[in-house]
């Protein structure tokens, strides 16, 4: 099996699990703040297996960064695209958004806004630490 798989599926296997535990926790909030808050059997189901889903393709496609014949502009691309489609598919089956073009459009323009910030400032820590490094061994 390919290591860069074999990483990808280890990596899903041990942080799927967080996903339904956060869902537990934001259903608890919600439980407390909104009166008469109810959820189905399948409603419950599908939000667990759903971000299980999420957190375990969330987890696996940071493997992407580490594929050192890749350039980092197709594995960010990967990673992007893995990330975007896992939330948007979570996001539409449980109803957490409408299926409509511009509710689409603004969870994509947000989404896409966040994930570049995140991502400039861990390339720009990992500079900073790097560059700290290199200092240390001249």
């Amino acid at each position: 099996m390919n290591i860069y798989l074999k990483n990808f599926l280890h990596r899903g296997l041990i942080f799927g699990g967080f996903g339904p535990i956060i869902l537990s926790i934001v259903y608890a909030f919600l439980e407390n703040s909104i009166p008469d808050f109810s959820l189905s059997g399948t409603q419950v189901l599908l939000a667990i297996v759903s971000t299980y889903f999420l957190a375990f393709l969330q987890a696996g496609a940071s493997v992407f960064n580490q594929i050192e014949n890749w350039t980092v502009p197709k594995a960010l691309l990967c990673h992007f695209t893995t990330i975007y489609l896992a939330y948007s598919i979570c996001y539409i089956i449980n109803t957490w958004i409408p299926f409509e073009p511009m509710v689409l459009a603004i969870f994509t323009a947000i989404f896409v806004v966040i994930y570049f910030i995140i991502w400039i400032t861990v390339f720009l820590s990992v500079k900073a630490v790097s560059r700290k490094f290199n200092s240390k061994l001249v």
